[in-house]
């Protein structure tokens, strides 16, 4: 007799994602208008839907999280002459692409504009195909049963005693594939809490009120930091969900937790709407509205450099410069302390050398691997010089203007012994010679400002600030 047909399902059995959501996202990053012609795509049917949008979006299919006992499986059955069907209720065109790319299925099943092939439906293209002889079915989801309750054996792909038990009650067990469920660790590192270290900025109003500092200062600059760290955790999720192509060919990025396909896209908007409620939750109770308002400029800058603004050259670092500074602006709206405009034209100009130096890391890995080279950024090969003349000169500039506030009458008059703060100069010209120095050697960190805050020298450089700013005080 011959072995049964094995007919494998796509989305969470032979991929660890869901295509539609990738699709929508990728969607969003293309043409964000689209969004208001999903309603009309879905009305006439999720079919349409999956059609319509995978009409206007391109994913790489060479990069998808394919999970490997799946593969495993595939080959198996080829080998023992078995027909191996892919059976899916994503859309044709991106079925297609995933059959040819992987050379292991005899004929696609799939969702083609009109026909929605989930669950009955599936199972009514897969008789069709079957032509009555005797089928496996390989699927991950309850939606999955009635297949099951027809076929002659099934593959579940779960960790779900209770999705086992339901279907081992319709039909044979051929196997059972239970994927490992993500760990805490990975759903921290999802957050990416190592970038709240930019947070600290918050506190920055405080120093040279060092000597005034009250219990009350404190706690609004700690809510504030905590709400911030919540807002970017949220943001740094979505920017994620959306550069999943780019993460995946990047040869770091890649084993991000979505890159890897270890949380799903739908937990991953949770996350992010979870967080960002919560960031918006506590500054509301806790914080003055003027903090509220400069945190609502944050998320709403953050997300147009998601979604648009980093892809543009030059735009992107100088809205990441205003990010930096606009940091400190929460500082000085939750503590209540003045807003200088020497600091934040200061904030400007470091924090643009600094963005630039991140681009100048990742423009220097790709002169010898052009494959490095994240063409998303809009910069090209021979802006390496460019970058390195504009970051060098804005943090030049920084430390001009790091002297012309410490020479402001107002600011002097705050200190009793000002002439101290002059020692602020040679420390920080050093410091940012030294980061760019690093760069150009290839011994930065992508993210300078982590890097800074790992660095003993750049940590030392920040302590004797705080010394210089005590005894100036």
């Amino acid at each position: 007799m011959t072995a049964p047909a094995l007919y494998i399902d796509l989305d969470g059995t032979l991929i660890t994602t869901d295509l539609l959501h990738e699709s929508l996202l990728q969607l969003v990053r293309a043409s964000p208008l689209s969004l208001f012609m999903l309603p009309a795509w879905l009305a006439r049917g999720k079919a349409t839907l999956k059609h319509e949008v995978a009409q206007r979006v391109e994913i790489d299919v060479t990069t998808l999280p394919y999970r490997e006992e799946v593969l495993r499986l595939a080959r198996e059955a080829r080998t023992a002459g078995r027909r191996v069907v892919l059976a899916t209720a994503s859309d044709m065109k991106f079925a297609r692409q995933i059959a040819h790319h992987l050379d292991l299925f005899d004929e696609v099943i799939a969702s083609n504009g009109v026909d929605n092939l989930r669950g009955e439906g599936k199972l009514a293209a897969i008789q069709r195909d079957a032509g009555g002889l005797p089928f496996a079915y390989a699927g991950d989801h309850h939606v999955d049963l009635p297949i099951w309750q027809r076929a002659h054996a099934a593959v579940v792909v779960s960790g779900s005693s209770r999705l086992n038990q339901r279907a081992a009650q319709r039909t044979t067990i051929e196997a059972v594939i239970r994927p490992q469920a993500a760990r805490l660790q990975r759903y921290i590192y999802g957050m990416r809490l190592h970038q709240w270290l930019k947070n600290l900025l918050i506190f920055l109003p405080l120093l040279p009120s060092l000597h005034e500092l009250t219990l009350g200062l404190v706690v609004n600059a700690s809510l504030a930091f905590l709400a911030f760290g919540l807002m970017a955790s949220g943001i740094y999720v979505v920017n994620d969900l959306l550069d999943l192509g780019s993460d995946r060919r990047h040869h770091r990025k890649r084993r991000r937790p979505f890159a890897a396909g270890e949380i799903s896209v739908g937990r991953g908007l949770l996350m992010a709407v979870g967080l960002s409620a919560a960031s918006l939750a506590l500054s509301i109770a806790t914080l003055p509205i003027e903090f509220l308002y400069v945190l609502l400029i944050y998320m709403a800058l953050t997300t147009a450099y998601s979604v648009h603004l980093k892809r543009r050259a030059v735009v992107d670092v100088f809205s990441l410069a205003a990010l930096y500074t606009i940091r400190i602006a929460a500082g000085t709206a939750a503590t209540g302390l003045p807003l200088s405009f020497w600091v934040l034209s200061f904030s400007l100009f470091i924090f643009l050398s600094l963005a630039l130096a991140k681009r100048y890391v990742e423009l220097a890995s790709a002169v010898d691997d052009p494959s490095k080279l994240n063409t998303d950024r809009g910069y090209l090969p021979n802006d390496l010089t460019f970058v390195l003349c504009g970051g060098v000169s804005a943090g030049q500039m920084s430390v001009l203007l790091l002297g012309l506030y410490i020479n402001d009458q107002d600011m002097m008059g705050r200190y009793d012994n000002p002439v101290w703060l002059w020692m602020l100069i040679p420390v920080f010209l050093f410091w940012t010679m030294r980061i760019w120095l690093k760069a150009v050697r290839g011994l930065l960190h992508e993210d300078p400002v982590v890097f800074a805050a790992r660095d003993w020298v750049s940590l030392t450089a920040v302590g004797i600030g705080a010394l210089l700013l005590w005894i100036a005080g």
